[in-house]
């Protein structure tokens, strides 16, 4: 069988990223970890580094996409532990500006199981090029169906849930972050809009058409950027080592985070009997069409970002695997790392099952 190497490798050949990086591991112990490729490469958009830029040497930085979304839901669980917000709560109650809107009884429990009936993945920013006019258009848009009755992944659900952590904890959302998840992990390097040494160490993401240029160290979601980099669907950078200590604290039941009981009721199943399977702001195994494969086991929870990231934990194993790549660089089409990311946390659990 391939090493992770092996396979990571194999696909930065194959013009799937230009880099990766990876970690295995439980809570007491790093299993497998490396970084293979370069922070760009040469493309056919204008502006694209060379074949000569920098090689990945593991304290790169890297958009982790929507896996924002779960890193701001550790943020609003710690609130629901701190007793300063609750599931229940609903959109109108704690965002007086939606109030009037048909979003003001959507509860904080809907959107993290994104079954709200927000629609998702809507280019706002093309049409609402300010971060008031963007708010301001996320209470018109027409919901999918009754709360509750069907999953469909809403980013702009996760924009609202970050303005309503924002409001419940009376601090801006990189604050919020910084206090209930990087600080008591020590994620000294995880946040949002890095500052100059940070973009220098950057990987690149994708070629811009709307922004004319390769994007590198900015957020590489167009309505993310919009509304200024810090929201609560995208935005997030981190190198491996944070990901990895974060992946070995959920491994080991987010001891220093939450609760036990509130990491439970986080990552327990919240739709089953609907289309996909959700935790809180987790993607729970869904038994087809899985992003991770099949070979983690069925309690097991994760995410997945867009520009070619994961974080994938089985909690019976005890098992985290971190996946960090450009697969989006220097474009977006193609969907080649799907396949790459099955196998590559099919081979982690089985090279792990064999010790």
């Amino acid at each position: 069988m391939s090493t992770l190497r092996d396979l990571l490798e194999q696909a930065r050949r194959s013009g799937v990223f230009s880099g990766a990086a990876w970690s295995v591991g439980t809570a007491d112990a790093v299993l497998d970890r490396g970084w293979t490729g370069r922070r760009g490469h040469t493309g056919t958009a204008p502006g694209c580094p060379g074949p000569d830029g920098p090689p990945l040497d593991g304290e790169d930085l890297w958009d982790l996409a929507s896996l924002t979304k779960p890193v701001v839901g550790l943020a609003v669980m710690a609130l629901v532990d701190r007793g300063q917000l609750a599931l229940a709560d609903t959109v109108g109650a704690r965002l007086p500006a939606y109030a009037a809107t048909d979003k003001a009884e959507l509860t904080v429990g809907d959107l993290l199981a994104h079954t709200s009936g927000l629609p998702g993945q809507v280019p706002m920013y093309r049409e609402h090029p300010t971060r008031q006019a963007l708010l301001a258009a996320l209470g018109t848009l027409p919901l999918t169906g009754p709360p509750g009755t069907r999953v469909t992944y809403s980013s702009q659900g996760f924009m609202l849930l970050g303005l309503i952590a924002e409001a419940a904890a009376r601090t801006p959302l990189d604050a919020l972050v910084a206090e209930t998840v990087s600080g008591p992990l020590g994620l000294s390097r995880t946040g949002f809009t890095p500052d100059a040494a940070g973009r220098a160490r950057a990987v690149a993401t994708e070629y811009c058409p709307w922004r004319g240029r390769v994007v590198v160290g900015e957020v590489h979601d167009e309505n993310a950027a919009v509304l200024g980099g810090v929201c609560g669907h995208a935005g997030l950078f981190a190198p491996l080592a944070d990901m990895e200590r974060l992946g070995a604290c959920l491994a080991g039941g987010a001891s220093g985070l939450l609760r036990p009981e509130t990491y439970a009721l986080m990552t327990a199943p919240h739709t089953d009997g609907l289309n996909l399977r959700r935790c809180l702001a987790w993607q729970g195994l869904d038994p087809v069409g899985s992003p991770v494969g099949t070979a983690f086991g069925p309690a097991s929870y994760g995410h997945t970002g867009f520009t070619g990231t994961s974080v994938w934990v089985d909690p019976v194993a005890g098992l985290y695997a971190v996946l960090l790549t450009n697969r989006v660089h220097p474009t977006r089409e193609g969907d080649a790392v799907g396949a790459v990311r099955r196998a590559f946390h099919d081979t982690a659990h089985i090279l792990h099952a064999r010790g």
